[in-house]
């Protein structure tokens, strides 16, 4: 790698540190297109990290490693829909504990850009915004519509407490208004709407709005500095923000280091020369930068987003995102490369990068016992009784949040078979079956099945996965999942359902442990069922990966936590397992299998993601 750049001056930051700096009075401040800290010129050297992506035990040592590339600032999302998962209901506990994460941050020399939404986008599902809104059938999101506007100032009156003392007195110099407003504008009140839902429940820090060039004016709000977004470099793109904003410093709040991937495609990679390159030159030209992602980290759970373009397509539960770390949080070439960039600018030696954590192979893990999904229904589940098929959000559970996320179980009495027709009301995939015979799938591309006939009455049943709601784009309020629509058979709408919810929360977890039925795998099976086995430690757990071959589609669990989706049609061939979430001695694994089971699982030390394909 060549770099043929000088840089006309050093910035020793030595000084401005959060903690030397408790109870500053001035804060980020912009002045003849430059920023100024405490009326010091200061630069942004930043990096993306999510705590929600990342185990709590490991936020330090991601930012540690932060301060080794020569970054001087980290910033975060807030995820709406993990803070309030039921209406009404808070949680930032645990690995949601925002406020020790911003203070982590600050006893580590960082500053923190906070993008609190409430949109957030980022590969999340329906951008981080809880799926209860989508309850009501007017819905407007990311708009002035009452029902919008009274729900997010219900949550900035709860998230705001936190993070308000965090200015002055700890890391926060700026805070984002919104997020890419630009590519949605619905609404020419909404971004004056979420200015104001900050400034009266005491945001006093710099705001700043993020979009990408195309969006760029038509994401802007009166008294926020504007940022852009981009991973090529083009001629004048930068000068382009003189255009929206005079004599403001400039400062690309995403810098894409990497790319996202989605299930049946490649694994993307972005060149490290070119990457660094780029990163060289927008320093040069007198910017600040945030490199998205710094790091990554997992979409465990079932919190992955989709894309909707030419068509749907669910993102992978790894966040890898070929980053400057690795989901597991190891150096990458990027990381060397950068460093040794950002120390030349700064001037200065950069603390030593720390060790990285080593990762085990645990080998061979059998799953000897299983229990048919059939079997679970009646002992674990109450079905919702309705005349009509009801979308998993508008059924009446979780103290009437309706269900996010997982799957839905819709059960009805047919007599005879024919032709089965979705009507494209299926969200987003759906096994089907008579009785327990699986006769095929519904989804957006398959909207019609033949079904066998039979002799008198049958059990017609559809088992429907929410793969992610879309996160990004114009299409945020038609994300409801499950069936939104009557589905036909012979031309005649299916009624008189029995809905089963399939969350596979903690709660129903636990019960299907002690449940009755499970019994020894035998040679040839098929789900949909779950299946379990143990992996002993002997030592200290470590992070490992989990390789899934010979398995077609499901959820794995392990110690209860849910490490997501795996899909034989890849890229993604391992999911990551973190350490902290393994126990000295025995293990139990839990995977939902939807279709063929294989009788293994191997523990590797080393992830696949995929075929790579270089970004364009």
């Amino acid at each position: 790698m060549l770099i043929h750049l000088s840089f006309s001056s050093r910035f020793n930051w030595s000084e401005l540190i959060p903690l030397q700096l408790w109870g500053r009075t001035l804060g980020l401040q912009t002045e003849n297109s430059q920023f100024l800290l405490e009326g010091m010129p200061f630069r942004i050297f930043g990096g993306s990290m999510h705590y929600f992506r990342v185990p709590r035990e490991y936020w330090e040592d991601r930012m540690l490693k932060m301060k080794a590339c020569g970054l001087n600032t980290l910033t975060t999302y807030v995820p709406w829909n993990l803070h309030e998962q039921e209406r009404g209901k808070f949680d930032f506990s645990r690995n949601l504990d925002l406020e020790a994460f911003l203070s982590l941050a600050a006893k580590n020399g960082l500053w923190v850009i906070l993008r609190p939404g409430p949109y957030i986008c980022s590969e999340w599902d329906l951008g981080g915004l809880p799926s209860w809104l989508l309850q009501d059938p007017e819905m407007q999101l990311r708009t002035t519509y009452r029902g919008f506007t009274e729900a997010v100032d219900a949550y900035f009156d709860h998230l705001m407490p936190i993070v308000v003392p965090l200015q002055a007195r700890g890391p926060i110099i700026a805070v984002q208004v919104e997020n890419e407003y630009g590519s949605y504008a619905k609404d020419p009140n909404y971004m004056t709407y979420v200015k104001m839902a900050l400034l009266n429940r005491g945001i006093v820090e710099l705001l700043m709005t993020s979009d990408n060039k195309n969006g760029l004016s038509f994401g802007l709000v009166e008294g926020a500095l504007a940022t852009v977004n981009f991973q090529k470099l083009e001629p004048g793109l930068l000068k382009y923000l003189d255009t929206v904003q005079r004599d403001q410093p400039k400062m690309v709040m995403e810098y894409w280091t990497g790319w996202f991937d989605n299930w049946g495609g490649p694994h993307y990679v972005f060149d490290a020369d070119e990457m660094v390159n780029t990163v060289a030159s927008i320093l040069k030209l007198g910017a600040s930068i945030n490199l998205y992602m710094f790091h990554g980290g997992t979409n465990f759970g079932f919190m992955n987003g989709a894309l909707e373009a030419d068509e749907y397509k669910s993102d992978v539960t790894s966040y890898d995102y070929d980053a400057v770390l690795t989901e597991a949080g190891d150096y990458t070439s990027k990381f060397f490369k950068l460093r040794q960039l950002f120390s030349m600018i700064i001037g200065q030696p950069l603390p030593l990068p720390p060790m990285i954590e080593s990762k085990a192979s645990y080998g061979a893990i059998l799953l000897h016992q299983y229990i048919s999904l059939w079997d679970v229904l009646p002992s674990l589940l109450q079905p919702i009784k309705s005349e009509f098929p009801i979308n998993m959000e508008n059924l009446h559970l979780n103290d009437s949040s309706g269900q996010s996320y997982g799957y839905v179980l819709y059960e009805t009495v047919i007599f005879g078979g024919g032709h089965l027709h979705s009507r494209d009301h299926v969200r987003d995939r759906a096994q089907v079956f008579v009785n327990t015979m699986y006769v095929g799938e519904l989804d957006y591309n398959t909207v019609e099945l033949s079904l066998p006939e039979g002799q008198g009455f049958r059990q017609l049943r559809l088992l429907v996965e929410n793969r992610g709601r879309v996160n990004y784009g114009l299409a945020l309020n038609e994300q409801r999942k499950g069936l939104i629509g009557d589905v036909f058979l012979n031309k005649t709408p299916l009624r008189n359902f029995k809905i089963y919810s399939l969350e596979m929360k903690p709660g129903f977890m636990k019960s299907l442990r002690h449940t009755a039925g499970w019994s020894t795998v035998p040679d040839y099976f098929v789900g949909p069922a779950f299946f379990r086995g143990r992996l002993w430690i002997e030592h200290q757990p470590q992070d490992t990966f989990l390789k899934l071959q010979g398995w077609e589609k499901g959820v794995v669990f392990v110690n209860g936590q849910n490490l997501g989706r795996y899909w034989k049609i890849g890229p993604q061939e391992t999911l990551y397992l973190p350490g902290p979430w393994l126990w000295k001695g025995s293990n139990e694994i839990v995977i939902f299998e939807e279709r063929t089971a294989g009788r293994i699982i191997q523990s590797v030390d080393i992830p696949y993601l995929g075929r790579t394909q270089y970004v364009d």
